[in-house]
């Protein structure tokens, strides 16, 4: 499938039965709900999704379920976070063998390579596979910066065309724009960073929140992309208090509780996360509840 580095991708939660198997009720509600508001792809299995937690057989099986489910509506992703350098080859192959139209592809983990390394891994990946990638460049949390100089001598490969902008420094929109013009996409991966990052000129949002509020995120990049600034920021300072909630330890916790109260999900989370309890639930809580109370009217941002 062809597809452009354009739009709204939400990386989506993984849903898990009380018996700590795969919900797929739960997984397809959510999943219709984000087609349904006209998000532009879908990323599997990426820290939001608990990848971390999920068996090699519960990938593949998550993945060729969502392909058939989305049967061609949008691309679906797969992401790739693995320690070494043959298991994200065989990860990327896997991938493609299980349908995924693309890739979303970190640098080694736990390790922390250094620059020759980060490249080199991503060079075997990449050349693995034709499948299109999105490289998730998150030092923050991740350790590895991928920089400028290093997608310099990633850019003879035409399978990686897009990043996953996550430094946390707006500026590195700017940055890569001016360095590469649109050889690389530049997708915002930071969901209190999503507004300002396209109007810093991203090309899409790699988004969180949107697992529980699909159509005011999306809603969001229409109306930017429309010139509707004005609009646009009326819906996103009532959601940022909410999209605060993804910059967090216990993101997915907080998410998964988001989608339970806006009816799009459950709060089961796999071991060794638990639901959130106590004060720290109350506290998220409070603040989605808020939200809820004052949600904004949506303007037809399908047909913008």
């Amino acid at each position: 499938m062809k597809f452009e580095w354009k739009g709204v991708f939400p990386a989506v939660t993984t849903k898990f039965t009380d018996d700590d198997e795969l919900d797929f009720k739960a997984f397809d509600l959510n999943l219709d709900a984000q087609l349904e508001a006209g998000v532009n792809g879908i990323i599997l299995g990426g820290s939001l999704g608990e990848a971390s937690t999920l068996l090699q057989s519960e990938k593949d099986e998550l993945l060729r379920h969502t392909v058939k489910a989305v049967n061609g509506k949008v691309p679906v992703l797969m992401n790739v976070a693995e320690q070494s350098t043959k298991a994200a080859v065989e990860a990327a192959i896997r991938a493609r063998d299980n349908g995924a139209d693309g890739l979303m592809l970190l640098p080694p983990m736990r390790y922390t390579s250094d620059d020759r390394e980060t490249v080199t891994f991503l060079r075997a990946v990449a050349q693995a596979t034709e499948l299109p990638i999105i490289l998730y460049n998150n030092p923050a949390d991740y350790k590895i910066w991928i920089s400028p100089d290093m997608f310099h001598q990633l850019e003879d490969l035409p399978s990686i065309q897009a990043v996953k902008e996550s430094t946390r420094d707006i500026s590195n929109v700017t940055r890569m724009k001016n360095e590469f013009g649109d050889r690389f996409a530049v997708l915002t991966g930071v969901d209190t960073l999503g507004m300002e990052s396209l109007l810093m000129g991203a090309d899409g949002w790699v988004a969180g929140l949107v697992c529980a509020f699909p159509r005011e995120t999306v809603a969001i990049y229409r109306l930017i992309k429309a010139g509707k600034i004005q609009e646009a920021l009326k819906i996103y300072r009532w959601f940022l208090p909410v999209l605060e909630l993804d910059v967090s330890t216990k993101l997915v916790q907080n998410i998964k509780l988001a989608e339970t109260l806006t009816g799009l999900g459950t709060e089961t989370v796999r071991a060794p996360r638990l639901p959130l309890i106590g004060t720290e639930r109350e506290r998220i809580l409070s603040i989605l509840n808020t939200a809820l109370a004052n949600r904004p009217e949506l303007p037809d941002y399908l047909n913008l």
